[in-house]
């Protein structure tokens, strides 16, 4: 029953999308108080429960070499104990009020939310100003939980043969820019940190004036202002961070790493070209093409490399549009058992070949920008997801761009899909990683 109602939801969103219903317009309130931090305010009154998050703008994004994983190890900190609030005490005063919390770092911005019931609105507001300001970082416990972070490292990225020739393939992408370094960190950096250089970070970015509040649910604006304003607005302003100069130069040749590993069980690839960010034009006809490619089993990828050709597992494709600056749109498959790597690879150029030289048809796009919408739309029903669209556009850009986000798709044309990839996914732009199980043969 419960998948039959997500297919009728489904066939309703897009039928409702294909009339040119979009979403409700939704009214964001935004403020910034006189020390520098940036309010947004989104009332939501179909549940009486509230998200409340509180970003900084700062990630790997801002680490220097030597010191990458920095950005999510301050992560782990916050949770360690303030002067007021012992280590563990945070998360366990959250639930045991019935709410969730968690954090998560990026390239561009780390996050922390509170999930709660609405008359439970006073414990964020406690809580995070106190460890905006009052953070510990016993060296103890910077000891211990650079352990837990070692571990982490190990297990998402260097135990898993497709993270690991993730994290070679940008390594290779990216000469100057720090989006060659994994979020995480590189592990000679992560057991050389200590307590001085997460001070000193904290001390840096921790400020209100580099930091979002957004606040998505079942409360009055009139009422909650005040009380944010009372909670954060004794916080001094700190010196304004230093923005991250590394630009990458243009790429002017194809580049290949590969990575063999006796764990991995079929030959991958991974094929990564550099394009804009979301301030860019382009970045909405980009955002087709990657659904027109990789938007599920009946794109073209997939029904091509994979269904008919049956040389593929799986073939996809990913952009992320939200990031500070230009990153990458990838293209990747795991080959069938039997088939060469160089097959795979054959097959995928030749989609992109396609797309350079013969427009989409009318009925592709628009079932492509129709996709878009939907999940856009769909997105809006959680209000975590609706918080989460908020902050991540307001850290890296303004969440403006997320207002007009939908007028931008609807705005994309075959011409458009046709020239990004002729401009953008060019051979001397791109960076192939192959990940070859054993013995190196590709096969």
């Amino acid at each position: 029953m419960r998948r039959a109602a997500v297919i009728v939801g489904w066939v309703l969103a897009l039928t409702l999308v294909a009339r040119g219903v979009g979403a409700r317009e939704l009214e964001v309130f935004e403020t910034t108080l006189e020390n520098g931090l940036k309010v947004l305010l989104l009332e939501e009154h179909k549940a009486p429960v509230v998200t409340f998050h509180l970003w900084y703008r700062v990630g790997s994004r801002n680490e220097l070499p030597g010191r990458t994983g920095l950005a999510h190890f301050m992560e782990h900190m916050m949770f360690k104990g303030t002067r007021r609030v012992g280590g563990q005490a945070y998360s366990q005063m959250i639930r045991r009020n019935g709410g969730r919390d968690n954090a998560f770092t990026s390239q561009d911005y780390t996050g922390y939310f509170v999930t709660i019931a609405a008359d439970r609105i006073h414990l964020p507001l406690e809580l995070e100003p106190d460890r905006m300001v009052n953070l510990l970082l016993d060296a103890n416990e910077v000891e211990r939980e650079r352990s837990v972070v070692m571990e982490e490292r190990r297990l998402r990225s260097e135990d898993d043969p497709t993270s690991a020739l993730y994290e070679e393939m940008r390594a290779a992408a990216f000469k100057a820019h720090p989006y060659g370094s994994p979020v995480i960190g590189w592990m000679e950096d992560i057991q050389r940190l200590d307590r001085p250089d997460l001070l000193a970070f904290y001390r840096t970015y921790y400020v209100p004036n580099n930091a979002v509040i957004v606040v998505v649910g079942d409360f009055n604006r009139a009422k909650l202002l005040p009380r944010i304003r009372e909670a954060f607005g004794k916080i001094p302003r700190g010196p304004d961070p230093p923005p991250a100069r590394s630009v990458e130069p243009p790429q002017k040749a194809e580049r290949r790493v590969a990575l063999v590993r006796e764990d991995a069980q079929l030959p991958s690839i991974s094929i990564a070209y550099h394009v804009p960010t979301l301030t860019d034009p382009d970045s909405s006809a980009l955002d087709v093409l990657e659904v027109i490619l990789g938007g599920g089993r009946s794109a073209r990828l997939y029904r091509r490399v994979v269904y008919e050709q049956q040389l593929a597992l799986n073939a996809d494709a990913f952009y992320d549009r939200v990031s500070a600056d230009p990153d990458l749109f990838s293209l990747y498959a795991t080959a069938s058992p039997g088939k060469a790597v160089a097959e795979v690879e054959r097959a995928l150029d030749a989609e992109l070949d396609r797309l350079k030289s013969e427009p989409v048809s009318a009925r592709e796009l628009q079932k492509a920008k129709n996709q878009i919408e939907a999940g856009f739309i769909f997105a809006q029903d959680s209000i975590f997801s609706l918080a989460r669209q908020l902050a991540a556009h307001e850290s890296v850009a303004g969440w403006r761009y997320w207002k007009g986000y939908l007028s931008g798709i609807r705005g994309v044309t075959a011409e458009d899909v046709q020239r990004v990839a002729r401009k953008h996914l060019a051979a001397e732009n791109r960076t192939v990683g192959v990940l070859v199980p054993g013995t190196g043969s590709g096969k």
